[in-house]
């Protein structure tokens, strides 16, 4: 039985109501950048359009295939991402990574809404899943930052 309530925990309302409301679902027609990540265990994917202003993220686009924890970690970024920069994108990554994979804290603001899926870290066959948006949207600002200075 304390399987099913881990489970239970894991999808909480919170997460559910995330993944149901995810923002800047329709993809950008110019983007700066593009990028697709997918996880291979469980095969969900994020694709993320990114435009770059002055070292601030001014446009994001993302089409979302994932599960549950996939769709609210996207959710969370993407009520987060307008306005930040590159290096906050890396760091929540990197934090975001930390919590799950080594206990860390939840990453900080504009990214701490991730915190709710400190639940899923007893879960590593879905770190991979939860990753993604941040994976693709810090390689995507990194891409459109080259191809501006180029």
């Amino acid at each position: 039985m304390s399987g099913e309530n881990d489970l239970i925990k894991l999808y909480s309302g919170r997460i559910l109501a995330l993944a149901a409301d995810i923002p800047h679902l329709e993809r950008l027609e110019n983007p700066d950048a593009t990028v697709k990540k997918r996880s291979p265990l469980c095969g969900s994917t994020v694709t993320v359009d990114v435009k770059v202003e002055n070292g601030h993220v001014s446009g994001f686009g993302q089409d979302v295939k994932a599960c549950a924890l996939g769709q609210a970690s996207a959710s969370v970024v993407g009520s987060a991402v307008i306005g930040a920069t590159r290096a906050q994108i890396e760091t929540a990554r990197d934090q975001l990574s930390d919590m799950l994979k080594k206990n860390g804290p939840a990453p900080d603001a504009p990214f701490d809404g991730l915190e709710v899926l400190m639940p899923a870290r007893e879960y590593k066959n879905r770190h991979a899943s939860i990753l993604l948006a941040l994976d693709a949207t810090a390689e995507a600002v990194e891409q459109a930052e080259q191809a501006n200075c180029a």
